[in-house]
């Protein structure tokens, strides 16, 4: 089994879209594994987005992502990197289409609702980076 690191993020939040989206995961067959709400500080941000912290729109990103706390949950599924990228389309909203997550509830790029894992080793990662070991539960 396969395991990779959602964020549902401050417009998720706002919009009160938690509930849908993880109804969405869970109809497609994942398992919730580890999961809490926290807020996200400007060194835990620099550490996840370090592959473009040095881009000119990381500080709005990071700004963005530390604006109200937010959900991040551990799921687990059978090729779930892949399948929940599916589920969520595109990164930009606006390229995805209706149907999919960031397609139905995205704003743009960077608002769009819900951060994945791109790989198996990133969910790894990732995981590792928001739970301690005794906070996942397989």
């Amino acid at each position: 089994m396969q395991k990779t690191l959602v964020i549902f993020k401050p417009d998720c939040m706002e919009k009160r879209l938690v509930g849908t989206v993880l109804s969405r995961f869970e109809a497609a067959g994942f398992d919730v594994i580890g999961c809490k709400m926290m807020r996200l500080t400007p060194q835990l941000l620099r550490e996840h987005y370090a592959h473009v912290a040095d881009r000119p729109f990381y500080p709005n990103l990071e700004s963005f992502m530390s604006s109200r706390p937010v959900i991040v949950m551990a799921l687990q599924g059978d090729n779930i990197v892949q399948r929940v990228r599916d589920l969520l389309g595109p990164t930009d909203s606006k390229k995805a289409p209706k149907g999919t997550i960031r397609g139905d509830f995205g704003t743009d790029v960077s608002v769009n609702i819900v951060h994945a894992s791109d790989s198996d080793e990133a969910g790894r990662i990732e995981i590792a980076r928001f739970f301690k070991p005794d906070e996942v539960f397989a």
